[in-house]
């Protein structure tokens, strides 16, 4: 359908240390995902406005910060799953977590509070990624064990008031979302279909259609970035890969790992592309073509 568009090589930006690292570590997530013990599973980068880089490791729920001179730190650790993780103007740290709904962390203290764990009286799924909208909205996942063969996935937003809104359902597993630039539509990446819908948010009514249609890799899309010219970046998961989208959805480049497959998300500072990499526990960072968008935490 298109050509192969041109790559766009990455480096290490910065490798999880030793002394966080154990290869025979197991947890109640490692063990439902039947894949024996590991070290680590890289998630939810993002900057806060001091120039720290925050991460999530799903596997063994855990957070770090890597300060700007690439130190690591242990930022938190509990027992939960946190997979998305993004920053708040005022600075607290938010994160979807698959099994305790959507929590949110004081950057000072690492004290945590929950912020949503059920709607109208059953408990979340087991929430995957979220955004800011400009306005403070937050718009989260909740794909829990939904796939092809169980269209269970659900996308919510909470607004500034509290409320929440339900806007999609009978997903196969609803993961990285973001919003268009202009803040009247929500991309959201469908793993086990490979396919990123579109949603409008200025019809007065939640109607979405397949935008993008993905294929091959050992997963799907994952988490995704816009760029100020509303490019979409879409991380392929277990295929090595970021794809960069225009905003009518021509495949304009390919960002290569240059270490394991299972790329997972991403973020932008600047002209830099993060990427987390889980089947090596590293940070990749590209150079791109166009800045990124400035998240919610630093507008």
């Amino acid at each position: 359908m298109f050509g192969a568009p041109p790559d766009i090589q990455t480096e290490v930006f910065a490798r999880m240390p030793d002394r966080f690292r154990d290869p025979n570590r197991e947890s109640a997530w490692t063990r439902a995902r039947g894949g024996g013990p590991m070290h680590s599973f890289l998630e939810g980068p993002a900057f806060d406005r001091a120039g720290n880089f925050y991460c999530v490791d799903l596997a063994h729920g855990r957070i770090f910060q890597i300060s700007p001179d690439r130190e690591w730190h242990l930022f938190a650790e509990y027992e939960g799953k946190p997979n998305g993780l993004k920053i708040h103007r005022d600075g607290r740290i938010f994160v979807a977590d698959a099994q305790h709904g959507i929590l949110c962390f004081d950057p000072a203290t690492g004290a945590r509070q929950t912020i949503l764990d059920s709607y109208e009286g059953a408990p979340l799924a087991g929430p995957n990624d979220l955004c800011f909208a400009d306005n403070g909205d937050l718009y989260f996942t909740d794909p829990g064990h939904s796939g092809q063969s169980d269209l269970s996935g659900r996308v919510f937003r909470i607004r500034t008031d509290g409320s929440v809104d339900l806007l999609m359902h009978s997903l196969p597993y609803p993961n990285g979302l973001v919003l268009t630039p202009a803040q009247d539509a929500l991309l959201v990446a469908l793993t086990s279909s490979l396919q990123v819908s579109r949603m409008l948010l200025t019809s007065g009514s939640f109607r979405w259609r397949t935008f993008l249609q993905l294929s091959g890799g050992l997963a799907g899309p994952d988490g995704m970035a816009v760029d100020e010219a509303s490019n979409i970046a879409v991380v392929h998961a277990g295929f090595g890969t970021v794809w960069l989208f225009s905003p009518i959805g021509e495949p304009l480049a390919r960002v290569r790992s240059c270490t394991g497959i299972r790329t997972t998300n991403c973020t932008y500072d600047g002209h830099n592309l993060y990427i987390t990499e889980a089947e090596e526990a590293a940070i990749l960072v590209a150079r791109m073509p166009t800045p990124g968008r400035l998240m919610f935490s630093h507008r």
